[in-house]
């Protein structure tokens, strides 16, 4: 699969791998969660409005369209959190369950 991002220049770093969605994708430190997931793949989320693909709109962290979530439920903007080597990504939102108060 081709990815919506091409890198063109700075493939001397640092190789890294992150999981995104349970499959390793292979990226470079410094890269953003964006960069990342985005050139390895076609987009970075499923809209949570049903109104289909997300790849981010505004880039730098003012817009909310580029949520991830990292394996424990937290909620990360992709576009301006830098990777870390063994990060593991979900793009989709995770399941909320709210406590019985009966």
């Amino acid at each position: 699969m081709s990815g919506r991002f091409v890198r063109l220049a700075e493939s001397a770093r640092q190789a890294v791998t992150i999981r995104v969605d349970g499959k390793p994708v292979q990226a470079l430190l410094g890269d953003s969660v964006m960069v990342a997931v985005l050139t390895a793949g076609g987009h970075l989320r499923e809209s949570e409005f049903g109104d289909g693909h997300r790849a981010g709109f505004c880039l730098m962290g003012a817009c909310q369209d580029c949520w991830v979530w990292t394996a424990d439920g937290e909620r990360l903007r992709a576009c301006s959190t830098p990777l870390t080597e063994g990060m593991d990504i979900s793009t989709r939102q995770p399941e909320t369950t709210w406590p019985d108060h009966a």
